[in-house]
């Protein structure tokens, strides 16, 4: 028998990504757990903010954003960022992360995550607590070792991250 738990947001685990921002003269990483793939042409993506947060002030601003994809081996980096404020510490310096170049937008990718996704910000909706910034992607860098020859991310080849409830977890692929 079914029993109502009330109006929730459960649709647990979530992928947990590295977002870096920039307005030019902060960069700044916050982690988040609610992102998702709204639209594949154009490709696009939502991260969803509380606007109290910094990373939210820095992409209103500079309307872009680098969704950097961790692995296991970046699991403390990813709640260091998730818990420790961009207006307080620089996290970059802080966790000695390394600065890459994206091939578009001037916001910084996280070198040591194995999948770096830049995007532009198309709209902005407000949620209630969170707002949601929908970005185009605009380049999709990878490490050579996890693509594919088509082109595509072996992602059988990266030890991702899930958040579930307060806890990280490794999300494996399991195969038929």
């Amino acid at each position: 028998m079914k029993k109502s738990i009330g109006a929730r947001e459960r649709l647990y685990p979530n992928p947990v990504v590295m977002v870096s921002c920039s307005n030019g003269n902060t960069d700044n990483i916050i982690t988040l757990a609610w992102v998702g793939t709204v639209c594949s042409n154009p490709p696009m993506i939502s991260i969803s903010i509380r606007p109290s947060r910094y990373s939210h002030e820095i992409i209103s601003t500079s309307k872009e954003f680098v969704v950097n994809v961790p692995d296991l081996k970046m699991s403390r980096a990813c709640d260091f960022c998730g818990t420790n404020s961009g207006r307080d510490i620089d996290k970059f310096k802080a966790l000695n992360l390394t600065k890459g170049k994206g091939h578009i937008v001037n916001t910084p990718l996280i070198k040591e995550c194995p999948v770096n996704i830049e995007c532009k910000v198309s709209q902005v909706i407000n949620l209630g607590t969170h707002d949601m910034f929908i970005g185009e992607v605009v380049s999709t860098d990878a490490d050579e070792e996890v693509i594919y020859s088509d082109g595509e991310i072996d992602y059988d080849k990266i030890s991702m991250l899930t958040y579930f409830m307060g806890y990280y977890f490794e999300n494996r692929i399991i195969r038929k």
